[in-house]
């Protein structure tokens, strides 16, 4: 049933406009997360391209040369030669990534639940659509964030050639962007984009599957409702668990 216009009006946006409020949310809550966690992330990245560089110059000594050792000394390491805020550098890139996959991945997720698949007489929605639909979910998502991810992976690459003495190829995330497209065309920027959506599937369909399982147990356990809020804190819950499997 149509809501007349004046009534429309008077409505909270979230209400007037649903799929778009989802992928703020979405956007807002994948973008807090990355930022808490992309400290962890730099390190481990530090560590492996210095693995590899080290590797690459001394072989087997390696390992006595290599000036970093574990992620606390790491982060450490970083914090005392570079700056605290390097611990972000690079965050950019992980945080458009993040916005567009996220936001891409529910909005997905509530269009097929609503729209394609619906719920059961009861309201329920059994298992085996959420798993179908949070596969779907994160082909569309990652898809749709491919050029971004690429993007990230790249940046990141800047300090193994860093390590290596080479001269860097990027000078800003929207430079590599610029690089990308005048080298190879816009098909560079989804380059292995068919094994990120194949994780990307496998992923979603524990993350989504869990949401929609943690978010209907919220519904019928406590006194909230099937509104905005509990979406966000559902999507909360489950991000707090399984943000860094999407890294």
């Amino acid at each position: 049933m149509s809501v007349p216009e004046d009534e429309e009006r008077l409505l909270p946006l979230a209400q007037r406009w649903p799929r778009a409020s989802k992928f703020l949310l979405s956007g807002c809550a994948a973008t807090v997360a990355e930022l808490a966690t992309f400290p962890l992330d730099l390190t481990k990245t530090r560590l492996q391209m210095q693995g590899e560089a080290a590797l690459a110059r001394l072989g087997d000594s390696a390992r006595e040369s290599a000036p970093y050792r574990g992620m606390v000394r790491t982060a450490l390491g970083i914090v005392q030669e570079e700056g605290f805020l390097k611990l972000w550098q690079g965050v950019t890139p992980a945080i458009y990534r993040h916005v567009v996959y996220s936001g891409g991945r529910m909005v997905t997720y509530e269009h097929l639940r609503e729209v394609v698949f619906g719920k059961s007489e009861d309201k329920h929605y059994p298992l085996w659509k959420s798993v179908i639909g949070g596969m779907m979910a994160g082909v569309v998502g990652q898809f749709l964030a491919n050029p971004t991810d690429l993007v990230k992976v790249q940046m990141q690459m800047e300090g193994k050639r860093k390590l290596e003495g080479k001269p860097l190829r990027f000078r800003g995330v929207h430079h590599a962007f610029a690089k990308i497209l005048s080298e190879g065309g816009i098909r560079a920027l989804w380059a292995g984009w068919v094994p990120n959506i194949q994780r990307a599937a496998l992923v979603n369909m524990g993350d989504l599957t869990t949401y929609d399982t943690v978010k209907h147990y919220l519904v019928l356990n406590t006194p909230l409702e099937d509104n905005i809020m509990t979406h966000g804190l559902s999507s909360n819950l489950v991000l707090v668990g399984l943000h860094k499997a999407t890294q």
